[in-house]
């Protein structure tokens, strides 16, 4: 505190009121009470009445900057004077930036509209306005009330420019509402953007509540497509060489096929082997889905049956701290359940042949033995079920790379972080279908082999929970951010993590993440911008 010096005997002491904000541009200055203006000596002069900025002072002059009162007359005239105030904070702003003023003078009232405030033009809020003085009303009660921006969707106030310059905001209580952010259900209060400069001094900084996150797809609880019946092979006798089955085959979402295989040929002498379904297990130990064999000494063998397509397991939950943008806050879904395997195709059954311990077919008529018949086509696997969304995150001030930012006197509060969303439920794969009939023989002669049944369809994966939105005070990514010692930072829950699909509450398999809940959080990202 400075004090103008007496130069007589009976002078009385005036206070020289000073404020340094660093790259706020010099603010600094003298301030001298009414009572004593004819008999002062000042150590050092202000350049402006304007540049005196401490609660307190007297009353403002019309050219010290853009007044904004939101209780003014809708019929009166906008020229940003104290008469004739403007009623939006926005466009207060955005006339000291054109007239190249840098304070902008807000009553204590509340504005309903989102503000965007450009690095180097200060925030005066808390001013009371009924006495024509617009002089500071440093209680916070009654109509001393501070300057309230509480938009009923969006972020209340956000900072921006990279010139270098600071900007004040005091007497400010800036309000989010619950879910009010663009995603839809993040609460965010503030924003300084890259490279923004800004000192938050005697104000509240209010976050909502995040909303909970959105429940992941379900699939539909009918099955993914069926296998088709494999085709019949020719009987013997109706050709010289009765070709095996044709194979039958079921094309699945993604490219996927599951094909049954080849019946056998029917020969004079001997059969043929019939061919493995597709697609054949990477190991396959029970021998599924094999070809059945030709007869030859002994008679023909069926084709087996196809594996069963995979299940697709339970999907992961989101886990992660999210990341910071323009925007806000990005959490993390819960990972897409993955699709069922698709079932095998049955194997080929042998065919048959015409000669040998058996009637041998009609003299002058075709020869050939019977034909196996194909194997069924399996099932195609399930969808799997959607990832649950993230709950939406409550944070009260977002500082992005390059920022810079510093709180003296406020109060920083962030609510409750939204639950993650649940995952969605996959889909039942789909039959597989029984094999073609081998053709049959005349007389006593062996009868061509059935083909194998494909495998059915695995089921779709359920999806993972998504992550539960955090609750943070102040989040930072590459930023430089000083708490003063009389700021305080406040939180409240982390949102739960969302259930997978189909989970029961207690089962943690594919459960999404807690949100964080912490007064300060440094967010990953790429490295601060350079010093200026």
């Amino acid at each position: 505190m400075r004090v103008f010096l007496p130069w007589r005997r009976g002078v009385r002491l005036c206070a020289l009121l000073a404020l340094s904000t660093g790259g706020a541009g010099g603010l600094s200055g003298c301030m001298y009470a009414e009572d004593c203006v004819d008999d002062r000596m000042c150590l050092a002069p202000p350049k402006s009445r304007c540049e005196v900025i401490e609660p307190g002072a007297g009353p403002v002059m019309d050219e010290c900057g853009v007044f904004v009162r939101a209780s003014a007359p809708e019929d009166a005239p906008r020229a940003g004077t104290r008469a004739e105030p403007f009623t939006s904070l926005q466009d207060a702003i955005v006339a000291a930036r054109a007239r190249g003023l840098r304070h902008v003078y807000a009553c204590g009232e509340t504005f309903e509209e989102e503000v965007t405030l450009t690095s180097g033009i200060h925030l005066w809020g808390a001013r009371r306005c009924d006495d024509g003085g617009w002089s500071y009303a440093w209680a916070f009660d009654g109509p001393n009330a501070p300057t309230v921006i509480a938009p009923p969707q969006g972020i209340p106030l956000r900072v921006v420019g990279d010139d270098a310059a600071t900007s004040v905001i005091f007497g400010v209580r800036a309000v989010a509402a619950d879910a009010s952010a663009r995603d839809g259900k993040s609460s965010i209060a503030m924003i300084l953007s890259q490279g923004a400069r800004a000192i938050v001094r005697d104000s509240v900084i209010v976050a909502g509540n995040g909303e909970e996150g959105e429940p992941g797809e379900d699939m539909p609880s009918e099955r993914a497509t069926d296998g088709l019946v494999g085709n019949d092979g020719a009987d013997a006798c109706t050709a010289d060489f009765a070709t095996g089955a044709l194979p039958v085959r079921t094309v699945c979402d993604g490219g996927i096929e599951s094909v049954g295989g080849y019946g056998g040929d029917g020969g004079l002498e001997s059969g043929s082997d019939g061919e493995p379904g597709q697609p054949e297990p990477a190991e396959n130990p029970e021998g599924k889905g094999l070809a059945g064999v030709g007869a030859d000494l002994t008679p023909c063998s069926d084709g087996a049956e196809g594996a069963l397509g995979a299940d697709a397991g339970r999907a992961g939950g989101g886990v992660g701290a999210g990341h910071l943008d323009i925007d806000g806050w990005i959490g993390v879904r819960g990972e897409d359940g993955k699709r069922g395997g698709a079932g095998q195709g049955g194997g080929g059954g042998g065919g048959s042949k015409s000669r040998g311990p058996m009637v041998a077919c009609r003299a002058g008529g075709p020869q050939g033995g019977a034909a196996g018949g194909s194997g069924g086509s399996g099932g195609c696997g399930g969808r799997g079920g959607g990832g649950g969304g993230y709950g939406g995150a409550s944070l009260g001030i977002i500082a992005l790379q390059g920022s810079v930012l510093t709180l003296e006197a406020t109060k920083v509060t962030a609510g409750n972080g939204g639950d993650g969303g649940v995952g969605g439920t996959g889909q039942p794969g789909g039959v597989g279908h029984k094999g073609g009939y081998g053709g049959r023989g005349p007389g006593n002669s062996w009868d061509a082999c059935h083909g194998g049944k494909g495998g059915n369809g695995g089921r779709g994966g359920d999806g993972g929970g998504g992550l539960g939105g955090p609750s943070i005070g102040v989040a930072s990514l590459g930023a430089t951010v000083t708490i003063g010692s009389s700021a305080t930072l406040d939180h409240g829950a982390g949102g739960e993590g969302g259930l997978a699909g189909n989970a029961a509450p207690d089962e943690d398999e594919g459960k999404g993440e807690v949100g964080d809940a912490v007064p300060y959080r440094q967010f990953d990202g790429p490295d601060p911008l350079p010093p200026r």
